[in-house]
């Protein structure tokens, strides 16, 4: 595993280098980072992606799963994922922030149910 990780990190390095201007190799660095939970070093890249293309909506929907998975930061990735989703006609995108939505909503509707005095009213 940690073989294909170097391997994965290696292409997208190389594909900086020889696509300068290119993001695409950034975000899957990002993605790498969510993978192993390393949210503050995927919220840098996916900020920053977001910062210089605000019309990227794939890095925007990382983005709000790198928030949602952050108590803290959870109600800004709802956001990110909405505006993703309302904006984005690229299916694969309003896939993703579409299913992280739904799970996310799934996953604090069954914390309520299983502690109901803790629960908002």
């Amino acid at each position: 595993k940690q073989c294909d990780e170097r391997s994965a990190r290696q292409i997208f390095k190389g594909a900086q280098i020889l696509s300068p201007n290119s993001t695409v190799p950034e975000v899957g660095l990002g993605y790498i980072a969510i993978n192993k939970l390393q949210l503050k070093e995927a919220d840098s890249i996916f900020e920053s992606i977001v910062k210089r293309e605000p019309e990227n909506y794939l890095a925007m929907t990382f983005l709000g799963i790198s928030h949602v998975l952050q108590k803290t930061k959870r109600k800004m990735g709802v956001e990110y994922l909405e505006k993703a989703l309302a904006s984005s006609d690229d299916p694969t995108v309003k896939n993703l922030a579409e299913t992280t939505l739904k799970s996310l909503i799934a996953d604090l509707e069954k914390k309520e149910s299983r502690a109901p005095f803790f629960s908002k009213k």
